[in-house]
């Protein structure tokens, strides 16, 4: 996975940052960023859920479909 390098101008309310403002292209990137590690997250999951059931080996795979 990539890193993503922010550069957030902070907007403050009483001497408070309340607010991160971010270059469009590195809200996309961001954005892009955590749909990856959503993803790793859902795999992960998936790989717990599977922990156990029979596999099946690309050969075995390609061979079913007559490949």
């Amino acid at each position: 996975m990539t890193t993503v390098e922010l550069h957030p101008e902070f907007l403050t309310k009483n001497g408070e940052r309340e607010y991160a403002v971010l270059p469009y292209s590195e809200f996309v990137a961001l954005e892009e960023w955590l749909e990856d590690v959503e993803d790793v997250l859902d795999l992960r999951d998936a790989r717990e859920d599977d922990d156990g059931s029979p596999g099946y080996s690309i050969e075995q795979v390609k061979q079913d479909l007559g490949i």
